[in-house]
C-alpha cells in the first residue's frame, strides 16, 4: 500500500512539472516571446516596434490602462478591454502585424487621433 501512495505522489509530481513546463496557458506560445516576427507591409522590424510602442502608449493615455504586466501604468483611469490587451501582448511578442491595426481601431474607436505609421523606409 505505502508503494502505491509513493508511485501517486511520483505520478502527481510528474504531471505539476509538465504542466509548469507548457508556454502560456493552454500551451500556446502567445506571451512566451517565441512567435516570428509578423510585420505589416512596408515596415521593418525596427519601425513596427516602435510605431506599436506609440499606439499602446497613445492608447494608455486616452483611452485604458493597460497595467504595469504590460508595460503600460497600473494607476488611474479605466482599465483596456481584453482585445486592446492581446494587441499589447501581441506588440510585445513581434507580432506587429496583428498588434497595430486593433490599436488603432481601438483610438479610432474612442475618437482619439491615430498617430501616422512610420514612413516607408
Amino acid at each position: 500500500m505505502a508503494k502505491l501512495g509513493v508511485g501517486l505522489v511520483l505520478a502527481v509530481a510528474t504531471l505539476g512539472v509538465a504542466a509548469c513546463q507548457t508556454s502560456g496557458q493552454g500551451g500556446g506560445t502567445a506571451g512566451a516571446g517565441l512567435q516570428a516576427t509578423a510585420l505589416p507591409p512596408g515596415m521593418t522590424a525596427a519601425q513596427g516596434a516602435a510605431y506599436c510602442s506609440t499606439l499602446a502608449q497613445t492608447y494608455g493615455e486616452y483611452v485604458g490602462t493597460f497595467g504595469g504586466y504590460l508595460g503600460g501604468d497600473s494607476r488611474g483611469g479605466a482599465g483596456a478591454d481584453l482585445d486592446a490587451r492581446v494587441a499589447i501582448a501581441n506588440c510585445q511578442d513581434g507580432n506587429y502585424a496583428a498588434g497595430i491595426p486593433v490599436l488603432q481601431q481601438k483610438l479610432r474607436d474612442a475618437r482619439v487621433t491615430v498617430p501616422p505609421p512610420p514612413p516607408a523606409g
